[in-house]
């Protein structure tokens, strides 16, 4: 383990329709039209099938790093770099969702695939995950966007060990929460993103979380949210069970849903008064305007929960270098295509793919 220093076109909707080809979008569209299976049309299929099946993952011998952060905190960062790796050449930063780790099939699948083309990849926990459970007192929220700032110039660092000459050619990649996150880093202050971040990729970001939180809530999301909170209370218990100077919530019932979470615990931990403030604080919405980096927003219209009309132009004005790429089908990342179209099933994986390396997959 090594530890970092921190050194302190137009409004462009894109609907990628079953029937039609990429070869119909502009030129610098990425990807193929995504053409799920007939019996995988159903958003819930589409987000729980993936996630319940079991996957054969490739064990990465990934070396661990430790990123010191301003207020005493820490996280914990994964590097897989390929033997061709040389400086100045591809770096992807992949980021994790809600009650998720750099462990994530997502992410692994990912890594995988980039590392097989000569990507280096960093996964990053963020405050309180994975291999950083015990190196944080204070939890990871969908407004961190200082805790990737920190990820990402310790990665610059780590990159430019041996020639300060050269460089990394960086992309960013945020899924749901993170995604929120990533845009939200690459929006309130584009003028301190660093020249070496080249691109940006958000998969199902809720910008809106205000929004959000309304449609997860919604009786036919039930599932979700009694889920995700389940997740949220069992990682705060043994997080507090590690780290025993954490935020402790007042006595009383234990919460049972993800905005009653939030006013227990995740609100006042990071100083909000109750989670309505926190959202407004923290949703990515009102930032993307002012976002300068080439960034690709992925989302389905679909989505069990995140709704399709918060990446409306009524409510998000996108600056020329912002694509909002939608499909009709494909849930809450979900995305599992037909065979025959790429390598495998994973459409999301070889859009993500194609948009860091700049090659065509077919």
């Amino acid at each position: 383990m090594h530890a970092l220093a921190l050194n302190h076109s137009t409004n462009c909707l894109i609907i990628f329709r079953d029937d039609r080809q990429l070869s119909d979008m502009k030129s610098n569209q990425t990807g193929t039209s995504f053409r799920p299976p007939w019996w995988m049309k159903n958003p819930h299929l589409q987000t729980i099938l993936p996630t319940v099946v079991p996957q054969k993952l490739a064990e990465h011998k990934a070396e661990l790093h430790r990123v010191e952060l301003s207020d005493g905190d820490a996280i914990a960062v994964h590097e897989d770099c390929p033997k061709e790796w040389v400086a100045g050449g591809k770096v992807a930063i992949l980021s994790h969702g809600l009650t998720d780790h750099h462990r994530t099939p997502l992410l692994v699948r990912l890594t995988e695939k980039l590392t097989a083309r000569g990507v280096r990849v960093f996964r990053w926990d963020m405050r309180s995950c994975g291999a950083g459970i015990g190196w944080a007192r204070r939890p990871y929220h969908a407004g961190c966007s200082n805790d990737l700032g920190a990820v990402v110039h310790a990665v610059i660092e780590q990159c430019c060990k041996t020639t300060s000459d050269l460089y990394p050619d960086i992309t960013l990649f945020g899924v749901s929460l993170s995604g929120n996150v990533l845009l939200k880093y690459l929006g309130e202050s584009p003028a301190t993103i660093p020249t070496s971040v080249q691109r940006a990729v958000a998969v199902n970001p809720p910008i809106n979380l205000i929004a959000g939180i309304e449609s997860i809530s919604n009786r036919r999301n039930r599932v979700y949210e009694r889920h995700f909170t389940r997740m949220l209370l069992k990682h705060h218990d043994q997080w507090s069970r590690v780290r025993p100077d954490v935020y402790s919530p007042p006595d009383g019932p234990r919460p049972r849903t993800l905005e009653g979470f939030d006013n227990w615990f995740t609100a006042p931990a990071i100083g909000y008064r109750d989670a309505r403030e926190y959202y407004v604080a923290a949703s990515s919405a009102k930032v993307i305007p002012a976002i300068r980096l080439p960034t690709t927003i992925i989302t389905a219209q679909d989505d069990p929960f995140v709704p399709f009309e918060m990446f409306s132009s009524d409510c998000v004005k996108y600056p020329d270098n912002v694509r909002l790429v939608t499909t009709h089908y494909g849930g809450h990342v979900g995305f599992v295509s037909k065979k025959g179209v790429d390598p495998d099933m994973r459409w999301l994986d070889w859009r993500i793919v194609e948009l860091v390396t700049g090659e065509t997959i077919s």
